[in-house]
C-alpha cells in the first residue's frame, strides 16, 4: 500500500513539472515575438521618419528660383596642396665667423650685437707681437732685396767688362732671386693675416705705422648676431669673436610627413605664412633621410628677406603645391558640407535631393576626393547646398513639432 502511494506521488510530480515546462516555453515564445514585433515596428517608424526628413523635394520653379545647380561625380586629377609645419632659420651660406688670425691683446671693440656692418669695416683692434714680427720680416726682406739687386747689377756689369768671373755674376743673381722669393713669401703671409695690398704698400713707405697694431675687418655685409670679445682680453688666433649673418636671405626648414614625401620634390612652389602675413618661395632641397624621432624629412626653401620680417626662430606654415595625382572619384568642394557632425552631400534622386553621408580624402583648392558614400555618375548639388540644408532643417523641425 505504501509503495502504491509513493508511485502515485512521483507521477503527480512529473506531471506538474511537465506542465510548468510547457507553460514557460509558451510564454517565452510569445514574449520574444512581441518584442521582435515591437522592434520591427520601431525600426519601420524610424526609417519612415528618416526617409521623410532626409529628402528635400523642390519643384522646377523653386529650383530655378533658388539657383540650384548639379554636378556629376567622376574620376579626375587633383593638384595636391600639402600643409606642413616649419621654422625660419639663418641661411648658413650667408653666415660668417670672424676670428683674429693672430694672437694679441684687445685694444678696441667697435661693434655690438644687433649692429649692422659692411664688408672691410673695422670691428676690433689688437696689439699683437705676432703681427709685429710678420711686418718686421717683410720690411727686412725689402731691404735685403734692394741690396741683392744692387749687388747683382754691379756683378753683371763687371762680368760684361770681363773684370769679374761668370761664377761671381751667377752667385749674385741667385742671391737676388732667392731674396725676391722670400719677399713674396713674407708679403703673402701679411695677406693671409688680413692685410690688404694698400695697407702693405703704406707699411713699406711709412715709418709711422705701429708694427704691433692689427685691425680686424668684417669679411661681409650683415648683422652681428654673436659677440665674444672685450677690451683687454687676450685672444688666440682661432678665437671666435663675432658671428655675422646676412639676413637678406633666410632658410625655411619644413618638416614633411612620411605619407606626403612621394609628392614633394625640388622646384615646387611653396606659400610660407605666419598669421596674416605670407610670401612665396621654392623648394631647393629635399633631404634623403627621415628623422628617427619625428618620422619627417626636411624640405628647405630659400626665402628673400630684405625687409627683415622673417626672423630666424619663427614657426611658420608651408603650403606645398605638389604634383597632380589621378583620383577615382571627385566632386566639387562646394557640394560638401557638415551636418550633425557628419560630412554630407545632396544626391539627386527620383524623390528629390537626398542627404547622403560620405567619407572624403585628399583635396585641392576646388575639388575633393570621395572614398565612400556615392558612385561614379551620381548627380549631386554643386550650388545651393545651404538652401537645401535650411529646407531640410525646417522640415525636421516641423516634424518634431507635430509629434
Amino acid at each position: 500500500m505504501r509503495q502504491h502511494k509513493l508511485s502515485f506521488i512521483v507521477i503527480l510530480l512529473c506531471v506538474a513539472l511537465l506542465s510548468f515546462f510547457l507553460c514557460w516555453t509558451f510564454c517565452k515564445k510569445k514574449g520574444a515575438t512581441s518584442i521582435e514585433e515591437k522592434e520591427h515596428a520601431t525600426e519601420h517608424e524610424h526609417h519612415e521618419g528618416e526617409h521623410e526628413e532626409r529628402v528635400v523635394s523642390l519643384s522646377g520653379e523653386e529650383l530655378r528660383e533658388f539657383g540650384i545647380e548639379l554636378g556629376k561625380a567622376k574620376p579626375g586629377k587633383l593638384k595636391l596642396k600639402i600643409r606642413v609645419p616649419g621654422e625660419i632659420v639663418i641661411n648658413a651660406d650667408h653666415l660668417v665667423h670672424v676670428v683674429p688670425r693672430v694672437s694679441g691683446i684687445v685694444t678696441g671693440v667697435f661693434k655690438n650685437i644687433g649692429d649692422k656692418v659692411i664688408r672691410r669695416e673695422v670691428v676690433a683692434i689688437l696689439d699683437s707681437r705676432e703681427i709685429a714680427d710678420a711686418k718686421a720680416s717683410f720690411l727686412a726682406m725689402r731691404k735685403r732685396v734692394e741690396i741683392a739687386r744692387e749687388n747683382y747689377k754691379r756683378e753683371e756689369n763687371l762680368w760684361k767688362q770681363k773684370i769679374s768671373s761668370k761664377q761671381d755674376y751667377l752667385n749674385a743673381k741667385q742671391v737676388y732671386e732667392e731674396a725676391l722669393i722670400e719677399l713674396n713669401l713674407s708679403e703673402q703671409k701679411l695677406h693671409n693675416l688680413g692685410l690688404s695690398h694698400k695697407e702693405i704698400t703704406r707699411l713699406a713707405y711709412s715709418h709711422k705705422i705701429p708694427l704691433t697694431r692689427y685691425r680686424i675687418f668684417s669679411p661681409a655685409n650683415g648683422t652681428v648676431i654673436k659677440k665674444h670679445i672685450t677690451l683687454g682680453e687676450v685672444l688666440k688666433e682661432d678665437a671666435l669673436i663675432f658671428v655675422i649673418a646676412d639676413m637678406s636671405s633666410v632658410w625655411v626648414d619644413l618638416n614633411v610627413y612620411q605619407k606626403d614625401l612621394p609628392y614633394v620634390v625640388e622646384g615646387q612652389r611653396v606659400i610660407i605664412s605666419k598669421g596674416n602675413v605670407s610670401t612665396e618661395g621654392e623648394i631647393y632641397y629635399v633631404s634623403p633621410l627621415v628623422n628617427e624621432q619625428t618620422r619627417t624629412a626636411l624640405a628647405r626653401v630659400v626665402l628673400k628677406n630684405k625687409s627683415g620680417r622673417w626672423r630666424p626662430g619663427l614657426f611658420v606654415t608651408g603650403e606645398i603645391y605638389a604634383k597632380e595625382v589621378d583620383v577615382p572619384l571627385l566632386v566639387d568642394k562646394t557640394g560638401i558640407f557638415k551636418m550633425d557632425g557628419e560630412t554630407c552631400i545632396f544626391l539627386k534622386t527620383e524623390e528629390g535631393f537626398k542627404l547622403q553621408k560620405v567619407k572624403t580624402g585628399r583635396e585641392d583648392d576646388e575639388r575633393i576626393e570621395v572614398i565612400k558614400g556615392i558612385r561614379e555618375g551620381d548627380q549631386y548639388v554643386v550650388k545651393g547646398v545651404f538652401i537645401l540644408k535650411s529646407e531640410l532643417q525646417k522640415k525636421s523641425f516641423s516634424g518634431e513639432h507635430e509629434h
